[in-house]
């Protein structure tokens, strides 16, 4: 269970760290174009991140209700490194498709 402590705390920093860049830059278009999707959209990746960070966190100290925590965060993760490769395809921008599909074999 360690491996997937950490692993459900390191993927949420990331997940964190890499939508606070991408606002910080200026690469998210949609703020202007759609706002009320990304706005959702930014929501459900927040709370994913937020869920896998906790569930790891408690997975680590053993508490009673740390395994559903993180069978419920990693279902999160799993239908978000499902869907969100679909934007990147799109955009042809591959490697980011390549890296959805890792985390999607790393977390099942």
């Amino acid at each position: 269970m360690r491996f997937v402590a950490w692993y459900s705390i390191a993927v949420g920093i990331l997940m964190i760290g890499q939508w606070s860049f991408f606002l910080a830059v200026g690469q998210v278009p949609e703020l202007q174009t759609e706002p009320w999707r990304i706005a959702f959209h930014l929501l459900g990746e927040g709370v994913t991140a937020i869920a896998l960070i906790v569930s790891g966190v408690a997975l680590l100290r053993r508490t009673a209700w740390a395994r559903e925590a993180a069978f419920a965060a990693l279902g999160m993760l799993t239908y978000t490194a499902l869907v969100s490769p679909g934007y990147f395809a799109q955009a042809g921008q591959w490697p980011l498709v390549a890296m959805f599909g890792v985390l999607l074999i790393l977390t099942v």
